[in-house]
This record gives C-alpha cells, sequence and structure tokens, in this order.
C-alpha cells in the first residue's frame, strides 16, 4: 500500500503503567523486534503499521478485505504526564491496556486506568482489550491468570497473557481490538462516537461531529 493507499485510518492507545512494556509490545507488533534496555516513554509517541481486515460473517465466510493503516500511540505512564496522555484519549477508538504480570501494583491500578478510560474517552464504554505482559518471565509472576481474568470479565472485555520478548499473543490482541472497533463502526448507524479525523473511508473524514454529541453516544 502507498501512503495514502487506504480504507480506514485508525488510532490505537496503549497505556498502564510505567515499565509494564507498552513500547516494547508495540514495537514488537510494528518491527517484530525486542529492546531489552528499558528507556521512558517521555510524553507520547507513536509507531504505524499497515494490515488488512477480513470481517468474518454469520456463515463463516470472509468479507472482502479492508485496507486498514494503524497508528498505535504510545503514553507515558508516569503520573507527571497524566494530563498530556489523558488529552489524547478522545482522539484514539481502541485501548490496549497493559500491566505487568510481575507488578502486582501495575495489576491494581488498572481500575484506575479504566475509571480515566471511562472519563475522558470518546465514550462511556470504549473498546479496550487487557494484556498481562512479560509472560515469559512466569517465574516471577506475582498476578494469577485467573484473577486477571476474573477482572477482564468484570468490565466486560478480552484478555491475553503477551510478552514483548517472544511476541506471545501480542498480534492476537491488537487483531482482537481491530475486530472490536470494526464492528462496532458496523453495527452503529450513528456514526457521531467516532473521533475526528480517526476513520477515513475512500478519502472522507469524519469531522462533522462536535465532541458533546460523541460522549455518551455509543450504545451500539
Amino acid at each position: 500500500m502507498s501512503d495514502g493507499d487506504y480504507d480506514y485510518l485508525i488510532k490505537f492507545l496503549a497505556l498502564g503503567d510505567s515499565g509494564v512494556g507498552k513500547t516494547s509490545v508495540l514495537y514488537q507488533y510494528t518491527d517484530g523486534k525486542f529492546n531489552s534496555k528499558f528507556i521512558t516513554t517521555v510524553g507520547i509517541d507513536f509507531r504505524e503499521k499497515r494490515v488488512v481486515y477480513r470481517a468474518n460473517g454469520p456463515d463463516g465466510a470472509t468479507g472482502r478485505g479492508q485496507r486498514i493503516h494503524l497508528q498505535l500511540w504510545d503514553t507515558a505512564g508516569q503520573e507527571r504526564f497524566r494530563s498530556l496522555t489523558t488529552a489524547f484519549f478522545r482522539d484514539a477508538m481502541g485501548f490496549l491496556l497493559l500491566f505487568d504480570i510481575t507488578n502486582e501494583q501495575s495489576f491494581l491500578n488498572v481500575r484506575n486506568w479504566i475509571s480515566q478510560l471511562q472519563m475522558h474517552a470518546y465514550c462511556e464504554n470504549p473498546d479496550i482489550v487487557l494484556c498481562g505482559n512479560k509472560s515469559d518471565l512466569e517465574d516471577q509472576r506475582v498476578v494469577k491468570e485467573e484473577e486477571a481474568r476474573g477482572l477482564a470479565e468484570k468490565y466486560g472485555i478480552p484478555y491475553f497473557e503477551t510478552s514483548a520478548a517472544n511476541g506471545t499473543n501480542i498480534n492476537q490482541a491488537i487483531e482482537m481490538l481491530l475486530d472490536l472497533i470494526m464492528k462496532r463502526m458496523e453495527r452503529c448507524v450513528d456514526k457521531s462516537w467516532i473521533p475526528e479525523g480517526v476513520v477515513r473511508s475512500n478519502g472522507h473524514t469524519s469531522t462533522d461531529q462536535s465532541s458533546e454529541e460523541k460522549k455518551g453516544a455509543c450504545g451500539c
């Protein structure tokens, strides 16, 4: 695909406490590489990837491929950057929420991150995929998988155990998030919940709805 050759431009946001592996997960997804050196994200950064999305119909048949340009925004986890990162929540359509299975506090803070999303995202029930990262460090695990799955079920969101080091479940988690977004767009007749400039179909952007109209307009 050339630079402008896509059907949809979709922004995802990775969020979670500092050090849970947000940057490494996104880098593994876009480049297939892992950097073991921890570099703190200052403010916000993003990576990009082109994918083809094919929806499965009720009869199991695969539909026509949609060309997707993904922008994967990487947010700083530290509290001092919180006002900056929350400003980006409203412009994202899907959220990859990460915690570190070897860090209990990062798991306990998942509830706080979801509360932030409910306040600042495009609506009160945005599409979220929860990831327990660093699954390759099983011998250092402090968060039980069943505990994490229980929390995900409470919020009605998918859960994956991922590893930026070896790539486990990273593609699956992001593909699940994309699937949730595409299905939400498909079933919603009212497109007012879509953040400005996020979706581009046939060269047209959705920019004609106010943010007030979008808030709470995602009941579909």
